[in-house]
């Protein structure tokens, strides 16, 4: 199974961004971990920034380096601008639609309820989390999983959602209205760095 394990506050200092998104990693300390974090300075190259956003968007989505070239492959491919397309391949993954409608907390407790088959897309079970979810597509909880204690206190702590989804809080199910603006999604990354990188 392709995922990423491992504590994410160690990897969210060391990159100093939030892979969570939420900023709860770099509050107490936001130096990188270990005997010289506080003080070590180290002034990356070219090669090196583009290699650290790489690393901080693959992290941030909780996917391995072979799905993230996939990805990026499949992006080069479509017309338009190629760093925008690979941010909205990325951001019409099943797992990362099931964060964003507020269904888990993590976009790693939003991969385990699709894996463990929590999640139907237009009424049919998916249990993969790299499915690809088009606009118009309907991402509901299983009826039998309407009950389950994580959903119901995820959905609770949501109060905003994007506006590229809306979501029936009751019904536990939402829509994938249509693809994401770059404006929309996480500013502090810059898809172009990783552009670059694949393409030196």
């Amino acid at each position: 199974m392709a995922r990423i394990n491992g504590p994410v506050w160690k990897v969210s200092r060391r990159l100093g961004f939030s892979v969570l998104e939420t900023g709860e990693e770099l509050q107490k300390r936001t130096y990188a971990p270990g005997q010289h974090g506080p003080t070590k300075r180290v002034k990356l190259t070219n090669y090196g920034l583009q290699l650290r956003e790489k690393q901080r968007i693959r992290y941030m989505y909780g996917i391995n380096e072979r799905q993230f070239y996939n990805t990026f492959k499949k992006a080069s491919a479509m017309k338009g601008v190629k760093g925008d397309n690979f941010m909205f391949l990325l951001e019409s993954r099943l797992d990362n639609l099931v964060y964003r409608m507020g269904f888990a907390r993590t976009r790693r407790a939003a991969r385990q309820l699709v894996n463990h088959g929590h999640i139907t897309v237009d009424g049919k079970k998916v249990d993969i989390p790299s499915y690809i979810v088009k606009p118009g597509m309907t991402i509901a909880v299983k009826e039998t999983s309407k009950d389950m204690k994580a959903i119901a206190e995820a959905l609770e702590a949501t109060i905003n959602t994007k506006a590229f989804v809306t979501v029936d809080k009751e019904a536990k199910k939402g829509v994938y209205v249509r693809l994401p603006e770059r404006s929309e999604l996480n500013q502090e990354v810059n898809e172009l760095l990783v552009v670059e990188f694949y393409n030196r």
